[in-house]
């Protein structure tokens, strides 16, 4: 009897060895169909870059498109400006007297702090007062009444001082000269000059005191005589050209002219300045008359006798100058 073979196990088929599937080669051609052929090697170059070389990465932040491209450089903000030749650019503040140019940007902030500075006032405090023994500050009078019933003192010191006196007067000749329109005063004017402060008490703080005016008085060896209206009127009879006067024009504008002949003057004041909210109260008159009693120790001045001295005065410095002095008062050269 016959029996049948039963195969518990599949015949395993031959294993080839695992091959890259982009390198593996074509399907096998019978010798027949055509002869085997090499690639060419442009043709494995190129297979082998797309093996090795990795594939680009996205970038994480998109172009923006539409109004919030950028393409460029963002463009600088342009400011609109505009001629107005109907309106002078020149302007001169009522309340601190500076002119400035309107739409300077310089001019206009310069002109802030200037204002700032005049209307609100520099102060005398604590700091200052504790140095008056070591800066030698010397208190003329206390409880001086002004026109309005305010009473204050007036203080002197020497010019040069230093530490916080003589930075708090290096401000404030700053923006005297500044009102003014007038050059700092050399190191050599200072070493010969005392400063004169008239001090009101302060309302915020009983600690601190306004600075309401200031006077720089110097030594000065001469001076010119002021001409008055009627000599200023036969030297003007003699010749019809301003320029052939004997006189000195020290400014035409508000008819001041002096005598060319150089007088023997010991006071000279190069610097007279009271705020214009402090004005026509008697502020420059006591300062100066301060500054005449104790300039020279144990030897008072009169100023209508002679014996001081502006320096090209503006039109308000004028009008002081004439009603303090009586008209005798003379000019100086800086």
């Amino acid at each position: 009897m016959s029996s049948k073979v039963k195969y518990t196990y599949g015949s395993k088929k031959a294993s080839t060895p695992h091959a890259h599937p982009i390198l593996s080669p074509s399907p096998p051609v019978s010798d027949e169909a055509s002869p085997k052929r090499k690639r060419p090697l442009q043709e494995q170059s190129n297979i082998l870059l797309k093996i090795v070389q990795p594939p680009l990465k996205k970038l994480k932040t998109p172009i923006k498109r539409g109004n919030g491209a950028r393409d460029g450089p963002k463009q600088k903000t342009l400011t609109q400006l505009h001629f107005c030749i109907d309106q002078a650019i020149l302007r001169a503040c009522p309340r601190c007297g500076l002119s400035y140019t309107k739409g300077a940007p310089d001019d206009e902030s310069l002109h802030r702090t200037h204002c700032s500075r005049i209307e609100k006032g520099m102060e005398w405090g604590r700091e200052e007062e504790k140095e008056t023994v070591k800066s030698s500050v010397v208190q003329f009078a206390s409880g001086v009444r002004l026109k309005d019933g305010r009473k204050g003192r007036i203080i002197y010191f020497k010019a040069d001082v230093g530490g916080k006196i003589g930075q708090k007067l290096t401000s404030l000749l700053a923006t005297i000269n500044l009102t003014l329109s007038s050059p700092p005063l050399t190191p050599d004017i200072l070493r010969d000059s005392k400063a004169y402060l008239f001090l009101l008490p302060s309302v915020t703080s009983p600690t601190r005191e306004k600075i309401v005016g200031c006077v720089i008085a110097q030594r000065i060896e001469t001076a010119m005589a002021v001409a008055t209206p009627k000599e200023y009127e036969q030297a003007n009879e003699s010749s019809f050209d301003i320029g052939a006067l004997s006189l000195i024009a020290v400014d035409s504008s508000t008819g001041l002219f002096c005598d060319p002949k150089l007088l023997p003057t010991p006071l000279g004041v190069s610097r007279l300045f009271v705020p214009a909210a402090q004005r026509r109260q008697g502020v420059a008159r006591h300062l100066l008359s301060a500054a005449a009693e104790t300039f020279i120790h144990g030897c008072p001045l009169d100023p209508r006798k002679g014996q001081v001295a502006f320096t090209q005065p503006t039109g308000d410095g004028k009008a002081v100058m004439m009603g303090w002095g009586g008209g005798e008062v003379r000019i100086y050269q800086e």
